[in-house]
C-alpha cells in the first residue's frame, strides 16, 4: 500500500448524507403508510407506529442506506488527509 493511499481518510459529510437520506426515506415511508393504511385505519396511533417502526428501520438499514451509499458515494463521502 502506498503512503498516499494510507494517508487519506474517507468520512461521510453529515449534511450531505442527511439530505440524500431524507430524499431516499421519504418515498419509503409514504409508500408504507399508503400500503398499511387500509388495514390499520381503525387502530390507535401507537399501534400503527409499533407496526411501522420495525419495517421502516429494517428498510433503512438493509435497503435504503446501502443503495444511497452505492449510488451517491462520490457526493456523500469527503476525503480528509491524515
Amino acid at each position: 500500500m502506498s503512503s498516499t493511499a494510507s494517508s487519506i481518510i474517507s468520512k461521510p459529510h453529515r449534511l450531505r448524507l442527511a439530505l440524500v437520506m431524507t430524499f431516499a426515506v421519504y418515498p419509503v415511508i409514504t409508500s408504507l403508510l399508503y400500503a398499511l393504511g387500509p388495514f390499520t385505519e381503525n387502530w390507535p396511533l401507537w399501534q400503527r407506529t409499533m407496526l411501522l417502526a420495525p419495517i421502516m428501520v429494517a428498510a433503512i438499514i438493509f435497503v435504503v442506506t446501502p443503495l444511497v451509499m452505492l449510488c451517491f458515494r462520490r457526493f456523500v463521502m469527503v476525503h480528509h488527509p491524515r
